[in-house]
């Protein structure tokens, strides 16, 4: 439950809804980037069907935020593929270096379906990503035998897609403190279970013993740099000088030691746009978009759709 008085009520009139033409166009943007081939789910019904994260949840309002996600986003990405049989099961088993937009817009979908969706449509979605991880296995270049559905490599990769996007929000949208932190990844515990990461962090601090537990096992790779390259390239985000900042923010939420030890050190902010991008940030968390899923799946619980935006 969020404590009374965290997040201060606004009135409606500080929620933001553009002149119809531009609201127009950003509802049309929000549908296009999250809509994924293979997925077809209703966040607007059965009326009063709960989600697997209850709507007063903190999770609920991080989430909406879609600067915490894209740039979150990136950063679990990089960390992901710093995992050589992570890496190596995402760069030869996925769609990802010939299609990526589609590839992150399923992503990004996906956890939209695991945080806001009816409750059965989560656990439908989710079997079949775990049914897909059953099929994916090998051997990493070095002789390391993974299969993607191995309970570490899902605890990792479950553990740095929450670790980026409350990162993301706490850094360039609104400070999160470390209880704060604590209830995010409580909150995401069903959602882990189900994916199969019976071992993911439910506390920041469990976070932290994980990048300790995992750090020897990590490299630096060219990989992640053509990573880094393909989605500079990908049409995202309509603005290409906003998708190469959130490309820097990702890197720049990424710990310290693992920018030092994936030589990322210079790919970060520049001066001055942190200050830029948690303008974005906070503007974007007062932004209404009627026709994504965090505002459907409210007016799905009777709850205004401008709910998670006072």
């Amino acid at each position: 439950m969020i404590a009374a008085g965290r997040y201060p009520r606004h009135n409606y009139r500080e929620m933001k809804r553009l002149p119809a033409p531009l609201q127009t166009r950003l509802e049309r943007i929000a549908r296009s980037y999250f809509e994924a081939p293979g997925f077809n789910v209703d966040f607007t019904a059965p009326a009063g069907t709960a989600s697997l994260i209850a709507a007063d949840s903190l999770t609920w309002r991080v989430m909406k935020n879609p600067v915490a996600l894209v740039v979150g986003g990136i950063a679990a990405v990089i960390l992901e593929l710093a995992e050589p049989r992570v890496r190596t099961g995402v760069w030869e088993h996925t769609s990802f270096r010939r299609d990526p937009v589609t590839r992150m817009r399923r992503t990004g979908y996906a956890a939209m379906v695991t945080v806001y969706a009816p409750a059965n449509a989560a656990r439908g979605m989710i079997a079949g990503v775990a049914r897909a991880h059953e099929r994916v296995a090998g051997e990493t270049p070095n002789g390391l035998t993974y299969r993607a559905s191995d309970e570490p490599l899902l605890n990792w990769v479950h553990a740095t897609a929450g670790f980026g996007f409350f990162e993301a929000y706490n850094r360039f949208v609104k400070p999160l403190s470390r209880s704060d932190m604590d209830q995010l990844f409580a909150e995401g515990a069903a959602g882990a279970v189900l994916y199969g990461a019976i071992g993911a962090p439910r506390s920041a601090d469990q976070m932290d013993a994980l990048f300790d537990g995992m750090a020897p096992t990590l490299e630096r790779s060219d990989i992640i740099f053509e990573f880094l390259d393909i989605v500079r390239k990908a049409p995202l985000l309509p603005s290409p000088q906003a998708q190469r900042l959130m490309i820097r923010a990702g890197v720049e939420i990424t710990p310290p030691w693992a920018r030092e030890l994936l030589g990322l050190e210079r790919h970060g902010l520049r001066p001055g746009e942190a200050t830029l991008l948690r303008m974005i940030g906070a503007a974007a968390d007062r932004m209404v978009i009627d026709s994504a899923a965090p505002a459907q799946a409210c007016l799905r619980m009777g709850l205004p759709a401008d709910y998670l935006y006072r």
